[in-house]
């Protein structure tokens, strides 16, 4: 069940690594190019992140779905307040 709940988080982390990956080989070198290898570290950060808080919850006996991202919860608490 791991693998198959886990499935979206870890294709986002091969299409970010993908992304990074191409990024290097055309030798990052504009501001726009430094800004995105950023926002990918930064995604790819809130993925593993996840990934931690999914697999803590099942070693608990608890339920992984109630993992979330800070930046997912950052965007929830963003709507409510507009």
């Amino acid at each position: 069940m791991k693998a198959e709940t886990d499935q979206p988080i870890l294709k986002s982390i091969q299409r970010l690594t993908g992304e990074e990956h191409r990024l290097f080989a055309q030798e990052v070198s504009t501001d726009t190019d430094h800004r995105r290898l950023s926002e990918i570290n930064a995604e790819l950060d809130q993925c593993w992140d996840l990934l931690r808080q999914r697999q803590a919850l099942r070693d608990a006996g608890g339920n992984p779905n109630k993992a979330h991202s800070a930046a997912a919860e950052d965007r929830r608490k963003l709507r409510r307040m507009i």
